[in-house]
């Protein structure tokens, strides 16, 4: 049995859904982890992490576009604006989503379905530098 730790650094430039899935899937190869499980989280309160598809781009649009109704940034509707209009929004849509996925390794491959990818969902409009851990635990 093994454990490693990877802290994958990654820039964002406003509100979308940035794609990591090759990352993990190189982390996976450089390592040569058979099976096993991945924890991935993510170390902030304003953004959050998904699995969805990764096909369809309108897919991704779509969803900016839900969460923003249901989440307005309406600086009127918030006590929490530190740090702007988007700030209590981002915590909130990041409440409604995912700081950690565990996903399986099996025979060196992560598992997804095939249209599936595993994306940090930025919710702030300004440039972010965000942490996500990457945690595996198998042989």
């Amino acid at each position: 049995m093994i454990q490693k730790f990877f802290n994958l650094p990654i820039k964002t430039n406003g509100q979308k859904l940035y794609d990591f899935t090759y990352h993990i899937e190189q982390w996976i190869i450089k390592n040569s982890f058979k099976h096993g499980i991945i924890n991935i989280s993510i170390q902030h309160t304003s953004a959050s992490l998904i699995i969805q598809e990764n096909a369809d781009s309108a897919v991704q649009a779509d969803l900016l576009t839900y969460f923003d109704k249901l989440v307005p940034m309406d600086i009127d509707l918030y006590t929490h604006n530190a740090e702007g209009k988007d700030d209590m929004p981002a915590h909130i849509k990041s409440s409604l989503t995912n700081n950690q996925i565990s996903l399986s390794v099996k025979d060196g491959n992560l598992l997804l379905g095939t249209w599936q990818g595993v994306y940090l969902f930025e919710h702030r409009i300004n440039q972010q530098n965000r942490i996500v851990v990457l945690h595996y635990l198998g042989d």
